[in-house]
């Protein structure tokens, strides 16, 4: 990549979060770098991004993540940490718990989990010993890598037992899971997945773990940016701990978090510190504290419901235009199809669709052959795309796989109406 001048390219002007004087002084003192940022900031801009573990954060919460904070050492907890001159960030994190606390309706939060899968090897400390039985979405399923991966601590430690989907409805199949855990006699039950679009019967899962004696860990890295805006039921009064990201459909910082009751607070705090993490990310919790304190407004409620109301949309258009939609639809922001249709699979469908502009993932098919692609409307309504734009992009969708001439313009074309950071 050549070095450039970001901040005055002509061509190219930077968005206005990137005009500030800690961007201009990364830009004297190493252009290089800088030019590394900037094109990030364009091909965010440039593209459409539906991941749909992505989205963007807001000014203020980048502004958190830049600050001073990311200089202090605070190992322990507010008031008990190991390192002199904690005050100000004890306020920052007390600020984090407290917003996090009457934003979930629960007992007790803890905020320094670095990441989503911290935050699950936390919960499981806490909980469980090695060689526990835990039962848990199966990964063919949708099932996350700390669900019981051989690859990942999880399927190490552990016995993990798979649930999965109806082969007929593709939801969760909730027999099968009564009749495992009755079997198994699990430690704990999992209740959570990467790429299930549809809301968990947190009840029914609390019924099944209570008739076999299990603990009930909820898995709600995706669907906790919708519980916050109240478009999706919340695991809080179910679980007995909920494991979350930040980022997501949150859209704060990347890192995680533990929400439980306060029977559990104690033995959750110490396997997040000292058993699993060292020092705390004063700066990222800071940063937390913001996205909590923005998820509380009416203006996030809004949002929350038009994510899932642009994954509707686009989940019906999709199927318009020939793609098998999972499920039959969605009650979230994570949208499943099989390109089968369109005569290619999930990763050939991905390659073009990133050819042409549209950055997704792709998924397993449950009961299938081949993988599917997983997509989310969480960043695309953050720049404020409507369902009117839904239904263009699932014409994009269509043309991309197609291959069709012109398709990556009209992408440029459709993004740039829509900038994340307006300059």
């Amino acid at each position: 990549m050549s070095v450039t001048h970001p901040v005055t390219h002509a061509a190219h002007p930077a968005p206005a979060v990137y005009d500030s004087p800690g961007f201009r002084a990364l830009l004297r003192q190493d252009p290089q770098a800088a030019d590394i940022l900037y094109g990030e900031a364009r091909r965010q801009a440039d593209s459409l991004q539906m991941i749909a573990a992505e989205n963007f954060t807001s000014p203020a919460v980048l502004a958190a993540l830049g600050s001073p904070l990311a200089n202090k050492y605070a190992e322990g907890y507010p008031g008990a940490r190991h390192h002199g001159g904690c005050e100000i960030v004890d306020a920052a994190e007390r600020l984090a718990v407290e917003r996090a606390k009457a934003l979930f309706g629960a007992e007790h939060v803890n905020v320094q989990p670095h990441s989503g899968s911290s935050a699950v090897l936390a919960a499981y400390a806490a909980l469980l010993r090695p060689g526990d039985t835990v039962l848990a979405m199966g990964l063919p399923y949708g099932g996350h890598l700390t669900h019981g991966s051989p690859a990942n601590f999880s399927g190490r430690w552990f016995d993990f037992v798979a649930y999965g989907v109806d082969a007929e409805t593709g939801l969760v199949d909730l027999h099968q899971l009564r009749t495992l855990a009755r079997h198994h006699r699990p430690k704990a039950i999992v209740c959570g997945s990467i790429s299930y679009p549809r809301h968990p019967d947190y009840a029914a899962f609390r019924e099944v773990a209570d008739d076999v004696g299990a603990y009930l860990v909820a898995d709600a890295a995706h669907p906790i940016g919708l519980v916050a805006g109240g478009a999706a039921p919340s695991p809080v009064p179910y679980a007995d701990i909920v494991c979350a990201t930040t980022h997501k459909v949150l859209r704060g910082p990347r890192g995680g978090m533990i929400l439980c009751g306060a029977e559990l607070a104690d033995r959750v705090d110490r396997a997040v510190f000292p058993f699993t993490q060292g020092g705390a990310q004063m700066h990222t919790i800071a940063a937390k504290a913001v996205a909590f304190g923005e998820a509380a407004t009416p203006a996030f409620a809004s949002y929350a419901h038009q994510t899932v109301a642009n994954a509707r949309e686009l989940a019906e258009a999709l199927a318009g235009e020939g793609f098998t939609v999972l499920t039959g639809g969605t009650d979230t922001h994570i949208v499943g199809v099989d390109p089968a249709g369109l005569g290619v699979d999930g990763r050939t469908a991905r390659g073009r669709l990133a050819a042409a502009g549209i950055v997704l993932d792709t998924c397993a098919l449950p009961y299938g052959d081949g993988r599917g692609i997983r997509l989310g409307t969480a960043a695309v309504t953050t720049q404020g795309m409507g369902r009117g734009e839904m239904t263009r992009i699932a014409g994009l969708f269509a043309a991309a796989v197609r291959e069709d001439a012109g398709v990556q313009a009209r992408v440029r074309e459709l993004a740039a109406g829509f900038p994340p950071y307006p300059s």
